[in-house]
């Protein structure tokens, strides 16, 4: 199958699950896809503004806050923002109820609550080794994503509280909370639209249960090997770990690069 266009996941998978890096190897085959004239699109739960790594690299298309938020170059080419009055009331009741509650805008900020799991998880999800800053201005921003931590208790809360409001749980301590259902595989098919591109001429690498959808949404799905049994499970192929120049070494095998 001649590829045009392929979707990456970021944390474990573009960048390595250890240590944070991008490995040389990975940025030289970007480098031969994109001059191939195949179109490179990032696919992740970080906001923007925690993509210039990315950027340096020579992406131009992004697929953020998994899946709320989709930019090409300056271009916004979808987005799903929630309403202010439930970002407002969300907010006051994670307030009252002492839980930490990201928002992801372009930017990526929180509330005032701030504990030590809660870092933990943002550690192991978007590799922060400190709390984002408290946006004092958040009501007034078009938000495309919260992100509440807790357990399933916590969460059981919540989903009384507002039971209109759609919570998926991606890890352990972190929900999304949506107004509408979000996910990699819908913007997946909005940057295809976008291109004028069909689902069978794409082809996408992903580590995480939240890029199960993705994977299914293209013509050909590949799992790192350091990725999750569930992902493998429903993958096309499976390459090596991230650590191993997992990319490189899939796009040679299929003769992509």
């Amino acid at each position: 199958m001649d590829y045009k266009i392929v979707f990456f996941d970021v944390d474990g998978t573009l960048v390595n699950y250890e240590d944070g890096r991008i490995e040389e190897s990975t940025r030289t085959a970007i480098k031969q896809l994109k001059n191939k004239g195949i179109h490179i699109v990032a696919a992740t739960g970080r906001p923007l503004s925690m993509c210039q790594d990315l950027r340096n690299i020579g992406i131009e298309t992004f697929i953020t806050a998994n899946g709320a938020h989709v930019k090409y170059q300056d271009r916004v080419i979808h987005k799903m923002p929630i309403a202010k009055e439930i970002v407002h009331a969300v907010k006051a009741f994670a307030e009252d109820n002492k839980q930490s509650l990201s928002f992801f805008t372009e930017q990526l900020s929180m509330n005032n609550v701030q504990e030590e799991k809660t870092l933990k998880a943002m550690q192991e999800t978007l590799s922060l080794l400190e709390f984002p800053d408290i946006n004092e201005d958040i009501l007034t921003q078009e938000v495309y994503l919260m992100c509440l931590y807790g357990d399933e208790d916590i969460e059981k809360k919540y989903t009384s509280k507002f039971p209109h409001l759609l919570f998926k749980r991606w890890h352990p301590y972190i929900t999304n909370v949506l107004q509408q259902d979000v996910s990699k595989s819908i913007a997946v098919q909005a940057v295809l639209d976008y291109f004028d591109l069909s689902p069978e001429e794409a082809l996408a690498f992903g580590d995480g249960d939240n890029d199960i959808d993705m994977l299914e949404q293209v013509g050909f799905g590949i799992a790192m090997g350091n990725g999750s049994e569930a992902l493998k499970n429903v993958a096309n192929y499976v390459t090596k770990k991230s650590t191993e120049d997992g990319i490189d070494y899939a796009l040679r095998e299929l003769q992509i690069i």
